[in-house]
């Protein structure tokens, strides 16, 4: 093959993290393929707007802290096995807002758990997982 990059080859992974159990797959299943092939690997999460943690009395904030404190757990722990992880907080439509990092960030995977329930929201990840497999710009790895 000619060019920089081989086809089919991971070098920008985005995991999404909701705090659920399949995002927690997702998120190890990121972190091999990265460590393994030496890529960079991204956790995304996504507040949404009128969602319990985000409500009037509990404020955006509120919310934010809660994913600040669980991804600064998960990076300690993988920066402590070799692994190198970023993560961004962004509020807006999980699915949209995962759709919108990888075209950003030219992500070459995208990585989600199938039909999870956040810990911080009750927002069912199925359909999050069937709009991100549908319209992300690179291949999308659905974990189970």
């Amino acid at each position: 093959m000619t060019g920089s990059k081989t086809s089919g080859s991971f070098q920008r992974i985005l995991v999404g993290y909701d705090g659920s159990q399949e995002s927690e797959k997702a998120f190890q299943v990121g972190l091999s393929i990265a460590n393994t092939l030496d890529s960079r690997l991204e956790l995304l999460s996504v507040i949404q707007p009128g969602e319990p943690a985000a409500s009037p009395h509990n404020g955006l904030e509120q919310a934010r802290k809660l994913y600040e404190l669980a991804l600064r757990k998960i990076v300690e722990a993988a920066n402590g096995h070799g692994g190198n992880v970023e993560t961004s907080i962004v509020v807006g439509h999980p699915a949209d807002e995962i759709i919108k990092r990888a075209e950003q960030s030219r992500s070459d995977l995208v990585i989600v758990g199938h039909r999870g329930t956040s810990h911080f929201k009750n927002l069912d990840m199925g359909s999050v997982s069937e709009h991100v497999l549908a319209h992300a710009p690179c291949p999308v790895l659905v974990t189970r």
